[in-house]
């Protein structure tokens, strides 16, 4: 008899979820725990194992359908095998005993069918492994061939840090690489072929679209401003290239420049505590301690889980939690209570390259430190011209809350402990 899979609890106050990817067919072998499909909840994405071995035998819901937690999305044959589900329609087949086969009457050969037109995000058929909508999206963006890239996800699926990794490294290959060259141009006067403009439909994630009503939200509600500064990485990139190894050595994690960046707001949230509060009603919240979320991308989106307590943590434990964060952001592992109750973000778009930008605050949070990528610019020192790896910052609050003066201030504070590091030691 087939055993009901129901949808576990998702977490304090989630009703529902949506189907974002079955990982098994109707048919195929299931193993104890393993998981069945992928559940998208507002925050994170969640897997369903069965907790039963055996055949899938049916799925109650289709991919972008909404479940109710408490209900039933599957069902598996316990015990059961591919090989014997499929015996009792090969044993059909078979004529009765006694009686002489009869020749079965040969079917019409209906025509072939037009090859159909490869859409924007269409896999090539030598790689089956399961592509979720964000890798998809990826992949055709760049003309990638999936099957020239490693996937770390679950049973070698990719990733979009799969992709990203394979694009920075150059070890992609282009799926028109193999494409057959292009026709010859028609005569002058010929009339011109119809070009396919095909295009595809892809429903919203939960996730994508709680960022969507969220950021809308924060400009709707706050009245965000932004303050930029720059930032001469010439010292951090010397300690970390004097420590790196040793860092590494003892605490068996690499030393990065999100540390250094969590210890300096931490230090400037101190200094600017309106930074660091939000407005409730008619009344300013301020926080004694920092709890610091961190933007980390996800197949799904980007996602910011919290480092609690930031403030008095070490850096080999805020390199710890960070690697750790992005770890499990890829492989859809992160809980619902780490995405939530952060009193400042950090987001680090200089990762993809980015030289500048304005970030959108994370309600109800008052303020967001933008980070850069690092390039090396001439500015001026002691009246030189020199060259020096510069980063800009950008500071998005709240100006309900802070004012000019105190993001000023808060951004020189990041600034001066960031090009003097020893500052983060002594606590100045």
């Amino acid at each position: 008899m087939a055993e009901d899979i129901i949808i576990p609890p998702l977490g304090e106050s989630i009703t529902e979820a949506s189907v974002g990817q079955w990982l098994k067919k109707v048919g195929e072998v299931v193993a104890a725990d393993e998981p069945i499909v992928m559940l998208e909840t507002d925050k994170v994405a969640v897997e369903v194992p069965s907790p039963v071995a055996g055949v899938l035998a049916e799925q109650l819901a289709a991919e972008g359908d909404t479940v109710e937690v408490g209900k039933a999305i599957a069902r598996v044959e316990p015990g059961a095998t591919a090989a014997a589900t499929a015996a009792p329609a090969a044993k059909a087949t078979e004529p009765p005993a006694g009686r002489p086969p009869v020749a079965a009457a040969p079917e019409p050969v209906a025509p072939p069918a037009p090859a159909p037109l490869p859409g924007p995000e269409a896999a090539p058929a030598g790689d089956i492994r399961p592509l979720a909508p964000a890798v998809r999206r990826l992949l055709a963006e760049h003309d990638l061939d999936p099957a020239s890239i490693a996937g770390t996800g679950k049973d070698g699926r990719l990733t979009k840090g799969d992709v990203l990794a394979a694009l920075a490294a150059g070890t992609a290959r282009a799926r028109s690489a193999a494409a057959p060259p292009p026709a010859a141009a028609a005569p002058a006067g010929a009339p011109s072929a119809v070009r396919p403009r095909a295009e595809e439909r892809v429903r919203m994630t939960r996730l994508r679209q709680t960022i969507a009503r969220r950021l809308k939200e924060a400009q709707d509600t706050a009245a965000i401003l932004t303050t930029f500064n720059d930032v001469d990485m010439s010292a951090v990139m010397a300690a970390r290239a004097a420590y790196k190894d040793a860092f590494f050595q003892k605490h068996g994690v690499r030393l990065g420049f999100m540390s250094f960046f969590v210890k300096a707001c931490c230090l400037a949230l101190r200094d600017v505590p309106a930074v660091n509060g939000r407005i409730e009603g008619d009344e300013i919240v301020y926080h004694a301690h920092a709890d610091i979320g961190v933007a980390v991308s996800s197949p799904a989106g980007l996602v910011v889980p919290v480092l609690r307590d930031a403030d008095i943590l070490s850096f080999a434990e805020t390199e710890k939690a960070i690697a750790d964060f992005g770890a499990r952001a890829r492989d859809g592992k992160l809980a619902l209570s780490e995405l939530q109750g952060g009193t400042f973000t950090i987001s680090n778009g200089g990762v993809f390259g980015s030289l500048l930008s304005t970030p959108i605050l994370n309600p109800p949070q008052s303020g967001v430190l933008g980070m850069h990528r690092i390039e090396e610019r001439p500015v001026v020192r002691g009246g030189q011209i020199v060259v020096r790896p510069m980063m800009y910052l950008a500071l998005s609050y709240d100006h309900r809350l802070i004012d000019g003066r105190e993001a000023v201030t808060f951004l020189v504070r990041v600034k001066e402990a960031i090009e003097d590091p020893t500052r983060l030691l002594i606590d100045l």
